[in-house]
Order: structure tokens, then C-alpha cells, then sequence
């Protein structure tokens, strides 16, 4: 009986080699055709192309830890070396490792890779073996805290920058006053005055300051009607402080503010309180400046006294910045003059947002600005250039403002309002 079993076993792996055989050299797709030299050099090429692949996973399994078979299924040819390939103990390791969980996880992998923070088969100082998955686990912990760590760093680091760069000390400093020779650097009046936004450009040749401060930005008042038009492309702006429901704690209440201010200066002062960023009722600023530059439009038709139009409006910062100085006791909330050059610095100008006083605003906000600088140093911020128009070529003498932001109390803007009055009075009436 022993010396048949002997017998079938060795019939048994005959039969293996010889399948074995068969199916590396011709892939387990045919039966031999007869053609000797096509099969050995189809047979050559098969084993050639699975043993480099096969002994690669063995040499450098790192390689191969997220590597996954694409295309059409493996051949017989495949699969029997594979099999053979087995009884390599570096294969083993890195077919086990794919066996046992697929893809590791990133703190996994480099201790495979580097020889681990531990040995497989080291012990812990009470003698017990380390558990690998815990230890991963907890290395993947270590790692997103620490990365937590440096996001909230980085987070507080650009919010500190941030408030040092529009803070400014409570008392403030006599004023400046600029001479043209400073003024006519580029260089200098653009690094000392403006902030641009990256999707826009500006030349030399745009500001020019001697060109700009050339310019007449006075008003007649002797012209019947109104000569000065304030209203509100987003009149829903409030601040810390204001009460949902009552325009007068939000940006219109302000604007209603700086219309009587300026009003007990001589001017005639119409100041619109229309909404423009509601629909439903719901704060909706996608079509704001379309409909506010239809019904300004219609007033200015139906009023052509009217030679200023400012658009006043509050900041969006963050939460931890506070746009403010204190000026003769009062704490007040920051400006910020606005400028949009209808140009792109990819494409040039915007066509369909032609502005004929693109010079003209420059020159205003120019003025304006260096006129805070002058009589309330560090309460005007740097003009900000951005590439779209927004309504500023409604007039040679449209403006943008921009009042402190919604970190502001009322008060603050309020106090803001006797200044700005006062230094629009100094140009418009020079």
C-alpha cells in the first residue's frame, strides 16, 4: 500500500511539472501548434515579463503596497508563477502585507519602510509584545494633533498680522503734508497710499499724482437741487451692535448721518434709502449694483444738479481685527476710499464696463486721502483697487467708501461720519 502511494504521489507531480510546464510556455492559451521557435519565443517572452514584475514585488515590496492590477485578468502563466514565486519568503512578506489589510496607513507604511519605531517581535518594558495596530493608531492621532497645532498657529500668526497692520496707536501724531516730489515716485505714492487687488493692475501712467491732484473736485453750490446723492448697493450692512429690523442701527442710519453733517456744511443732500440685496426677503447681493445703477441712473436723469454720488458702505473682516483710532477723545471706526479700474490684469480692460472717469475717481480718492493724511493721520486706510467698475461711472465724482466693518459698534461709525464729512468738505469746497 506504502509503495503505491509512493507510485501515485510521484505520477501526481509528474503531471503537475508537466501542466506546470505547459502553461508557462504558452500562456494556457493554446495547445502546441507544432511551431517550435514561435513557442519558445512566445514562452520566453511570457516568463520574462512575469518574473520581472514577480521578482520586482520581492526586491522592493514598498514599490508595490498601493500598486493594484489594471487592464485584463492575469493569464495561467500569471497565476502558476505566482504561485511558485510563493515559496520566496520575501514574497511571503509583501503578499501577506497586501493579504492583511491592502493600502497602510500613512504612519504604518514608514515604519515598514524604515524598519519601524518598533520590531515585530520586540517587548515592552512589562514584557508584553507591542500592539503595531494601536501604535499606528495613536502615531496617526500624534500627527493630526500636531498638524492641528500648526494650522491654528499659522491662523493666529496672519489674524495678529492683520490687526498690527490696520490698528494704529490711540494717540495720534501731527499730520502730513506731501510734497509733489514724493508723489511723483510711482513706486512711492503706490507703496505708500493704495492696496490692489491681485486680479487687476495699474500703471504709472494711471497714477499720475500730479495729473490727478490737477483736477477740479469741487461742487457748485450754488446750483439749485440737490448736489450730493449718498445711498447703499448693500443697505443691509450692520454692525456688532445693530438691532435686526431697524435701519437706523445699520449702514443707511450712518448714511443718514453724514447726509445731515454735510448738509449744515451748505450742501443739498439727497440720500436714498432704497434696497437693493433683498429679494423675498432674504439677503440676495448677486443683482445689487445692477439695481441700484438702474434707479440711481433714473435720479441722477431727473436731478443733473446733482455732481457727487457716493456709495457708502461697511468692511468685512475677520472677527479678531477692529478697524479703529481715537481722535480727540472719540474712538472711531477706519476708512477705506474704493477704486475700480474695469480692467483685468489678464485681459486688459473690461469692454462691457466702460467707465469715461476712471482719472476722475483716482484723482477724488488721491485728494480725499491726502487730505485724512493731513488733518487725521491714520484714520483713512490705503485706497483699494479692484478690476471691476462698481457703479463709479455714474459720475467724474462717483465714490465708493468703505466705513470700518461689521466689528464696529454704531457709535464708532457715528463718530467716523464728523471727520469724513469734514475732509469731503475740504475738496469739494477747497
Amino acid at each position: 500500500m506504502e509503495r503505491f502511494s509512493r507510485l501515485w504521489n510521484w505520477i501526481l507531480w509528474i503531471l503537475f511539472f508537466l501542466v506546470g510546464s505547459y502553461i508557462v510556455f504558452t500562456g494556457g492559451r493554446r495547445f502546441w501548434s507544432g511551431d517550435l521557435p514561435g513557442l519558445l519565443r512566445e514562452s520566453r517572452s511570457s516568463m520574462q515579463r512575469v518574473c520581472q514584475r514577480e521578482f520586482a514585488r520581492c526586491l522592493y515590496p514598498g514599490l508595490f503596497l498601493e500598486y493594484r492590477e489594471g487592464g485584463d485578468s492575469d493569464s495561467f502563466a500569471d497565476w502558476y508563477i505566482r504561485r511558485i514565486m510563493t515559496m520566496h519568503p520575501l514574497y511571503r512578506l509583501q503578499y501577506g502585507a497586501k493579504q492583511d489589510g491592502g493600502v497602510e496607513n500613512a504612519s504604518t507604511y514608514e515604519m515598514l519602510i524604515t524598519g519601524g519605531v518598533h520590531d515585530e517581535n520586540e517587548l515592552d518594558e512589562t514584557g508584553k509584545e507591542y500592539d503595531m495596530e494601536t501604535l499606528a493608531q495613536e502615531e496617526n492621532e500624534r500627527a493630526a494633533a500636531e498638524r492641528e497645532r500648526e494650522e491654528q498657529k499659522a491662523l493666529e500668526e496672519a489674524q495678529a498680522a492683520e490687526r498690527a497692520s490696520e490698528e494704529i496707536p490711540a494717540t495720534v501724531t501731527a499730520g502730513t503734508i506731501y510734497n509733489m516730489e514724493e508723489l511723483s515716485d510711482f513706486d512711492y505714492l503706490f507703496g505708500n497710499f493704495y492696496s490692489m487687488d491681485k486680479t487687476t493692475a495699474i500703471s504709472p501712467e494711471d497714477l499720475n499724482a500730479e495729473v490727478l491732484l490737477s483736477k477740479d473736485m469741487s461742487i457748485n453750490k450754488e446750483v439749485e437741487g440737490p448736489q450730493i446723492l449718498i445711498y447703499h448697493t448693500h443697505s443691509q450692512e450692520g454692525f456688532v451692535d445693530s438691532v435686526p429690523g431697524d435701519n437706523s442701527t445699520t449702514i443707511v442710519g450712518v448714511g443718514e448721518y453724514l447726509t445731515q453733517l454735510l448738509r449744515e456744511k451748505g450742501y443739498d443732500v439727497m440720500h436714498v434709502t432704497s434696497v437693493y440685496d433683498l429679494v423675498d426677503g432674504k439677503l440676495d447681493r448677486n443683482e445689487a449694483y445692477s439695481k441700484a445703477q438702474k434707479e440711481i441712473s433714473a435720479i441722477l436723469e431727473a436731478n443733473p444738479g446733482i455732481q457727487s454720488v457716493i456709495d457708502l458702505h461697511r468692511d468685512g473682516v475677520a472677527e479678531g481685527t477692529r478697524l479703529v483710532t481715537e481722535i480727540n477723545g472719540k474712538t472711531m471706526a477706519r476708512f477705506m476710499f474704493f477704486n475700480g479700474l474695469s480692467r483685468t490684469k489678464k485681459n486688459g480692460p473690461i469692454d462691457y464696463l466702460y467707465n469715461p472717469y476712471i482719472q476722475d475717481n483716482l484723482a477724488l480718492t488721491l485728494q480725499l486721502k491726502l487730505k485724512s493724511e493731513q488733518y487725521y493721520p491714520g484714520l483713512a486706510r490705503n485706497i483699494y483697487l479692484r478690476s471691476l467698475r462698481y457703479n463709479l461711472h455714474l459720475s467724474d465724482k462717483a465714490l465708493l467708501i468703505e466705513v470700518g466693518a461689521q466689528t464696529n459698534t454704531l457709535q464708532e461709525m457715528m463718530n467716523t461720519m464728523e471727520p469724513l464729512s469734514d475732509i469731503l468738505d475740504k475738496v469739494f469746497d477747497p
